[in-house]
């Protein structure tokens, strides 16, 4: 596991946000076993007390769960793995639409330039 920590948000809601993104790629199945508090802190050398963090918010969103000393892992619940893949596609649209606004794109003109991008990359596959 590999995380590129930036300096302007904390690191525990960094890591919360990897395994978001991991979740909404599939790279993370739902019931799949996670590392252990220790294991990650070590792997992503950060204080083994902000993994803790990390794992307590992730508990809270309903991302995870721990049954008894069991390792934890990827929830099962479909509700929440939606809502996940929802929140980073409509973090992602907002900023996107907000870089777009500031240069003063037209709507048309915006997907006008998703459309062919989308077209391209799906040429690109092939």
């Amino acid at each position: 596991m590999k995380i590129n920590f930036n300096n302007r948000d904390p690191v525990y809601l960094q890591v919360v946000q990897h395994f978001k993104e991991q979740i909404a790629k599939g790279m993370l199945e739902p019931g799949q076993e996670i590392p252990s508090r220790r294991e990650l802190a070590g792997n992503l050398r950060i204080n083994p007390n902000t993994a803790q963090r990390a794992y307590k918010e992730m508990e809270e969103q309903k991302l995870i769960y721990t049954e008894g000393n069991s390792p934890s892992k990827i929830t099962k619940d479909e509700s929440v793995l939606a809502a996940v893949k929802k929140e980073l596609v409509t973090d992602a649209v907002g900023t996107f639409v907000a870089s777009m606004r500031s240069i003063n794109l037209s709507l048309e003109e915006v997907m006008d330039l998703v459309k062919t991008h989308y077209d391209e990359a799906g040429e690109g596959k092939s």
